[in-house]
Protein backbone atom coordinates (compact mmCIF):
# COMPACT_ATOMS: atom_id res chain seq x y z
CA UNK A 1 0.00 0.00 0.00
CA UNK A 2 2.82 2.39 0.88
CA UNK A 3 4.58 1.50 -2.38
CA UNK A 4 1.44 2.41 -4.33
CA UNK A 5 1.12 5.75 -2.52
CA UNK A 6 4.75 6.53 -3.29
CA UNK A 7 4.25 5.68 -6.96
CA UNK A 8 1.19 7.97 -7.11
CA UNK A 9 3.10 10.83 -5.47
CA UNK A 10 6.01 10.28 -7.83
CA UNK A 11 3.70 10.33 -10.85
CA UNK A 12 2.08 13.56 -9.64
CA UNK A 13 5.45 15.22 -9.09
CA UNK A 14 6.70 14.11 -12.49
CA UNK A 15 3.62 15.51 -14.23
CA UNK A 16 2.78 18.37 -11.87
CA UNK A 17 2.27 20.93 -14.67
CA UNK A 18 -0.31 18.67 -16.31
CA UNK A 19 -2.17 18.47 -12.99
CA UNK A 20 -1.97 22.27 -12.65
CA UNK A 21 -3.74 22.57 -16.01
CA UNK A 22 -6.54 20.29 -14.80
CA UNK A 23 -7.31 22.47 -11.76
CA UNK A 24 -9.36 25.16 -13.64
CA UNK A 25 -11.45 22.44 -15.32
CA UNK A 26 -12.12 20.71 -11.99
CA UNK A 27 -13.04 24.03 -10.36
CA UNK A 28 -15.40 24.83 -13.24
CA UNK A 29 -17.35 21.61 -12.79
CA UNK A 30 -17.42 21.93 -9.00
CA UNK A 31 -18.66 25.54 -9.04
CA UNK A 32 -21.07 25.43 -11.99
CA UNK A 33 -22.18 21.78 -12.09
CA UNK A 34 -21.98 20.18 -8.65
CA UNK A 35 -22.60 23.01 -6.17
CA UNK A 36 -25.82 24.13 -7.94
CA UNK A 37 -27.17 20.60 -7.47
CA UNK A 38 -28.01 21.64 -3.91
CA UNK A 39 -30.86 23.61 -5.49
CA UNK A 40 -32.62 20.32 -6.30
CA UNK A 41 -34.07 20.52 -2.79
CA UNK A 42 -36.58 23.16 -3.93
CA UNK A 43 -38.32 20.46 -6.01
CA UNK A 44 -39.60 19.05 -2.72
CA UNK A 45 -40.41 22.41 -1.11
CA UNK A 46 -42.81 25.28 -1.60
CA UNK A 47 -39.86 27.51 -2.36
CA UNK A 48 -39.91 31.18 -1.52
CA UNK A 49 -36.85 33.42 -2.15
CA UNK A 50 -37.61 35.25 1.09
CA UNK A 51 -37.54 32.08 3.22
CA UNK A 52 -34.63 30.52 1.31
CA UNK A 53 -33.77 26.87 0.63
CA UNK A 54 -33.95 25.68 4.21
CA UNK A 55 -36.77 27.90 5.46
CA UNK A 56 -39.31 27.02 2.76
CA UNK A 57 -42.09 24.58 3.63
CA UNK A 58 -41.50 20.90 2.75
CA UNK A 59 -44.21 19.55 0.41
CA UNK A 60 -42.67 16.24 -0.72
CA UNK A 61 -43.76 15.01 -4.16
CA UNK A 62 -46.52 17.58 -4.59
CA UNK A 63 -45.07 19.21 -7.71
CA UNK A 64 -44.09 15.89 -9.27
CA UNK A 65 -47.71 14.74 -8.99
CA UNK A 66 -48.88 18.02 -10.51
CA UNK A 67 -46.58 17.49 -13.48
CA UNK A 68 -47.64 13.89 -14.14
CA UNK A 69 -51.33 14.80 -13.90
CA UNK A 70 -51.03 18.05 -15.88
CA UNK A 71 -53.14 18.24 -19.04
CA UNK A 72 -50.07 19.22 -21.07
CA UNK A 73 -47.94 16.31 -19.82
CA UNK A 74 -48.68 13.96 -22.78
CA UNK A 75 -48.06 16.75 -25.30
CA UNK A 76 -44.70 17.95 -24.02
CA UNK A 77 -43.40 14.40 -23.48
CA UNK A 78 -44.54 13.37 -26.97
CA UNK A 79 -42.90 16.42 -28.57
CA UNK A 80 -39.68 15.97 -26.60
CA UNK A 81 -39.38 12.29 -27.52
CA UNK A 82 -40.21 12.87 -31.20
CA UNK A 83 -37.77 15.77 -31.65
CA UNK A 84 -35.05 13.90 -29.74
CA UNK A 85 -35.59 10.75 -31.80
CA UNK A 86 -35.54 12.66 -35.11
CA UNK A 87 -32.42 14.51 -34.03
CA UNK A 88 -30.71 11.25 -33.03
CA UNK A 89 -31.61 9.39 -36.22
CA UNK A 90 -30.63 12.24 -38.56
CA UNK A 91 -27.97 14.30 -36.80
CA UNK A 92 -25.97 11.54 -35.13
CA UNK A 93 -24.92 9.65 -38.30
CA UNK A 94 -24.52 12.77 -40.47
CA UNK A 95 -21.12 13.83 -38.98
CA UNK A 96 -19.87 10.26 -39.43
CA UNK A 97 -20.93 10.25 -43.09
CA UNK A 98 -19.39 13.69 -43.64
CA UNK A 99 -16.09 12.62 -42.05
CA UNK A 100 -16.00 9.50 -44.24
CA UNK A 101 -16.62 11.63 -47.33
CA UNK A 102 -13.86 14.08 -46.37
CA UNK A 103 -11.55 11.11 -45.80
CA UNK A 104 -12.00 10.08 -49.44
CA UNK A 105 -11.21 13.55 -50.84
CA UNK A 106 -7.73 13.72 -52.36
CA UNK A 107 -7.64 17.41 -53.35
CA UNK A 108 -6.26 19.34 -50.37
CA UNK A 109 -7.65 22.68 -51.61
CA UNK A 110 -11.15 21.31 -52.09
CA UNK A 111 -11.00 19.55 -48.73
CA UNK A 112 -9.86 22.74 -46.95
CA UNK A 113 -12.61 24.85 -48.51
CA UNK A 114 -15.28 22.21 -47.84
CA UNK A 115 -14.34 21.68 -44.20
CA UNK A 116 -14.20 25.44 -43.59
CA UNK A 117 -17.68 25.91 -45.07
CA UNK A 118 -19.13 23.13 -42.93
CA UNK A 119 -17.39 24.32 -39.73
CA UNK A 120 -18.39 27.97 -40.12
CA UNK A 121 -22.11 27.74 -39.10
CA UNK A 122 -21.08 26.39 -35.68
CA UNK A 123 -19.55 29.78 -34.81
CA UNK A 124 -22.68 31.75 -35.69
CA UNK A 125 -24.70 32.81 -32.66
CA UNK A 126 -27.84 30.76 -32.08
CA UNK A 127 -29.86 33.99 -31.92
CA UNK A 128 -28.55 34.97 -35.36
CA UNK A 129 -29.25 31.49 -36.74
CA UNK A 130 -32.83 31.57 -35.45
CA UNK A 131 -33.24 35.05 -36.95
CA UNK A 132 -32.04 33.67 -40.30
CA UNK A 133 -34.46 30.73 -40.02
CA UNK A 134 -37.36 33.07 -39.31
CA UNK A 135 -36.40 35.26 -42.26
CA UNK A 136 -35.96 32.33 -44.66
CA UNK A 137 -39.28 30.72 -43.67
CA UNK A 138 -41.46 33.82 -43.91
CA UNK A 139 -44.07 34.01 -46.65
CA UNK A 140 -41.52 35.77 -48.88
CA UNK A 141 -38.45 33.94 -47.56
CA UNK A 142 -35.91 31.99 -49.61
CA UNK A 143 -37.10 28.55 -48.49
CA UNK A 144 -40.76 29.50 -48.96
CA UNK A 145 -40.01 30.79 -52.47
CA UNK A 146 -38.35 27.47 -53.36
CA UNK A 147 -41.37 25.55 -52.07
CA UNK A 148 -43.70 27.79 -54.09
CA UNK A 149 -41.48 27.34 -57.17
CA UNK A 150 -42.08 23.60 -57.07
CA UNK A 151 -45.82 23.99 -56.64
CA UNK A 152 -46.04 24.15 -52.84
CA UNK A 153 -48.20 26.46 -50.79
CA UNK A 154 -46.79 29.86 -49.91
CA UNK A 155 -47.17 30.42 -46.17
CA UNK A 156 -45.10 31.35 -43.09
CA UNK A 157 -43.61 27.93 -42.34
CA UNK A 158 -43.03 28.56 -38.63
CA UNK A 159 -46.73 29.28 -38.21
CA UNK A 160 -47.57 25.76 -39.37
CA UNK A 161 -47.21 23.19 -36.54
CA UNK A 162 -46.42 20.39 -39.04
CA UNK A 163 -43.19 22.10 -40.18
CA UNK A 164 -41.66 22.94 -36.81
CA UNK A 165 -39.91 19.60 -36.14
CA UNK A 166 -38.26 19.31 -39.60
CA UNK A 167 -37.12 22.95 -39.43
CA UNK A 168 -35.69 22.42 -35.93
CA UNK A 169 -33.83 19.22 -36.82
CA UNK A 170 -32.45 20.13 -40.26
CA UNK A 171 -31.35 23.61 -39.17
CA UNK A 172 -29.39 21.81 -36.45
CA UNK A 173 -27.83 19.60 -39.10
CA UNK A 174 -26.65 22.62 -41.07
CA UNK A 175 -25.26 24.35 -37.98
CA UNK A 176 -23.43 21.48 -36.26
CA UNK A 177 -22.66 18.71 -38.76
CA UNK A 178 -19.25 20.09 -39.74
CA UNK A 179 -18.11 20.79 -36.19
CA UNK A 180 -19.32 17.40 -34.94
CA UNK A 181 -17.36 15.62 -37.68
CA UNK A 182 -14.01 16.84 -36.32
CA UNK A 183 -13.67 14.09 -33.72
CA UNK A 184 -14.43 11.41 -36.33
CA UNK A 185 -11.87 12.90 -38.70
CA UNK A 186 -9.34 12.78 -35.87
CA UNK A 187 -10.18 9.11 -35.32
CA UNK A 188 -9.75 8.43 -39.04
CA UNK A 189 -6.30 10.01 -38.97
CA UNK A 190 -5.24 7.46 -36.35
CA UNK A 191 -5.88 4.45 -38.61
CA UNK A 192 -2.72 2.63 -39.68
CA UNK A 193 -2.12 3.16 -43.41
CA UNK A 194 -0.59 -0.31 -43.66
CA UNK A 195 -4.03 -1.81 -43.08
CA UNK A 196 -5.31 -0.15 -46.25
CA UNK A 197 -2.23 -1.29 -48.18
CA UNK A 198 -2.74 -4.87 -47.03
CA UNK A 199 -6.38 -4.70 -48.08
CA UNK A 200 -5.40 -3.41 -51.53
CA UNK A 201 -2.94 -6.28 -51.95
CA UNK A 202 -5.78 -8.70 -51.15
CA UNK A 203 -7.87 -7.07 -53.88
CA UNK A 204 -10.05 -4.95 -51.64
CA UNK A 205 -11.54 -1.81 -53.17
CA UNK A 206 -12.79 1.36 -51.48
CA UNK A 207 -16.00 -0.24 -50.28
CA UNK A 208 -14.27 -3.22 -48.66
CA UNK A 209 -11.72 -0.89 -47.04
CA UNK A 210 -14.60 1.14 -45.61
CA UNK A 211 -16.46 -1.90 -44.27
CA UNK A 212 -13.51 -3.95 -42.97
CA UNK A 213 -11.01 -1.27 -41.88
CA UNK A 214 -12.41 2.25 -41.55
CA UNK A 215 -15.68 1.60 -39.71
CA UNK A 216 -14.26 -1.03 -37.29
CA UNK A 217 -11.36 1.31 -36.49
CA UNK A 218 -13.61 4.23 -35.54
CA UNK A 219 -16.33 2.06 -33.97
CA UNK A 220 -15.14 2.71 -30.36
CA UNK A 221 -15.36 6.47 -30.96
CA UNK A 222 -18.84 6.12 -32.46
CA UNK A 223 -20.03 3.97 -29.55
CA UNK A 224 -18.69 6.33 -26.88
CA UNK A 225 -20.26 9.38 -28.51
CA UNK A 226 -23.53 7.50 -28.93
CA UNK A 227 -23.58 6.64 -25.22
CA UNK A 228 -22.92 10.28 -24.33
CA UNK A 229 -25.64 11.35 -26.74
CA UNK A 230 -28.10 8.99 -25.08
CA UNK A 231 -27.36 10.73 -21.78
CA UNK A 232 -28.76 13.94 -23.24
CA UNK A 233 -31.49 12.34 -25.34
CA UNK A 234 -34.39 14.29 -23.83
CA UNK A 235 -32.43 17.51 -23.30
CA UNK A 236 -33.86 19.39 -26.27
CA UNK A 237 -32.33 22.86 -26.20
CA UNK A 238 -34.81 25.34 -24.77
CA UNK A 239 -33.07 28.36 -26.32
CA UNK A 240 -33.67 27.35 -29.92
CA UNK A 241 -37.23 26.18 -29.25
CA UNK A 242 -38.10 29.42 -27.46
CA UNK A 243 -36.61 31.51 -30.26
CA UNK A 244 -38.56 29.64 -32.94
CA UNK A 245 -41.89 28.59 -31.49
CA UNK A 246 -45.05 30.61 -30.97
CA UNK A 247 -48.54 30.02 -29.62
CA UNK A 248 -49.65 28.59 -32.97
CA UNK A 249 -47.03 25.81 -32.83
CA UNK A 250 -47.23 24.84 -29.15
CA UNK A 251 -48.98 21.65 -30.22
CA UNK A 252 -45.80 20.27 -31.85
CA UNK A 253 -43.07 22.58 -30.55
CA UNK A 254 -43.56 22.73 -26.79
CA UNK A 255 -40.97 20.48 -25.09
CA UNK A 256 -39.95 19.81 -21.49
CA UNK A 257 -37.19 22.44 -21.44
CA UNK A 258 -39.42 25.20 -22.85
CA UNK A 259 -42.18 24.18 -20.42
CA UNK A 260 -39.72 24.46 -17.52
CA UNK A 261 -38.70 27.92 -18.78
CA UNK A 262 -42.29 29.16 -18.85
CA UNK A 263 -43.27 27.65 -15.50
CA UNK A 264 -40.04 28.26 -13.61
CA UNK A 265 -38.98 31.68 -14.88
CA UNK A 266 -41.91 33.41 -16.57
CA UNK A 267 -44.53 32.29 -14.04
CA UNK A 268 -41.96 32.23 -11.17
CA UNK A 269 -43.09 28.78 -10.06
CA UNK A 270 -39.55 27.71 -9.20
CA UNK A 271 -40.41 24.53 -7.30
CA UNK A 272 -42.60 23.19 -10.09
CA UNK A 273 -40.02 24.02 -12.77
CA UNK A 274 -37.27 22.40 -10.71
CA UNK A 275 -39.36 19.24 -10.24
CA UNK A 276 -39.97 18.93 -13.99
CA UNK A 277 -36.29 19.50 -14.75
CA UNK A 278 -35.29 16.88 -12.17
CA UNK A 279 -37.58 14.28 -13.76
CA UNK A 280 -36.07 15.04 -17.15
CA UNK A 281 -32.52 14.68 -15.79
CA UNK A 282 -33.31 11.37 -14.06
CA UNK A 283 -34.73 9.93 -17.29
CA UNK A 284 -31.59 11.03 -19.15
CA UNK A 285 -29.42 9.29 -16.55
CA UNK A 286 -31.48 6.12 -17.01
CA UNK A 287 -30.90 6.25 -20.77
CA UNK A 288 -27.17 6.80 -20.19
CA UNK A 289 -26.83 3.85 -17.82
CA UNK A 290 -28.89 1.59 -20.08
CA UNK A 291 -26.88 2.50 -23.19
CA UNK A 292 -23.58 2.02 -21.34
CA UNK A 293 -24.68 -1.36 -19.92
CA UNK A 294 -25.82 -2.66 -23.31
CA UNK A 295 -22.62 -1.44 -24.96
CA UNK A 296 -20.45 -3.10 -22.31
CA UNK A 297 -22.24 -6.42 -22.79
CA UNK A 298 -22.33 -6.32 -26.61
CA UNK A 299 -18.88 -4.83 -27.18
CA UNK A 300 -15.78 -4.02 -25.16
CA UNK A 301 -16.42 -0.28 -25.28
CA UNK A 302 -18.14 1.63 -22.48
CA UNK A 303 -17.78 4.77 -20.39
CA UNK A 304 -17.29 2.79 -17.20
Amino acid sequence: MKAKNKSYKKAILNHKYAYYMIIPVVLYYIIFCYLPMFGIIISFKDYSPVKGFLGSRWVGFKYFKQFFTNMYFPRIVRNTVMISFMDLVINFPMPIILALLFNEVRSKKFKTVSTTLTYFPHFISLVVVCGMIRSFTMSEGIITNLIALFGGKREPLLMNPAYFKPIYVFSGTWKEVGWSSIIYMAALCGIDVQLYEACKIDGGGRWRQLIHITLPSIAPTIILLFIIRMGALLSVGSEKVILLYNSATYETADVISSYVYRKGLQEQNWSYGSAVGLVNSLVNVMFLVAANTISRRVSETSLW
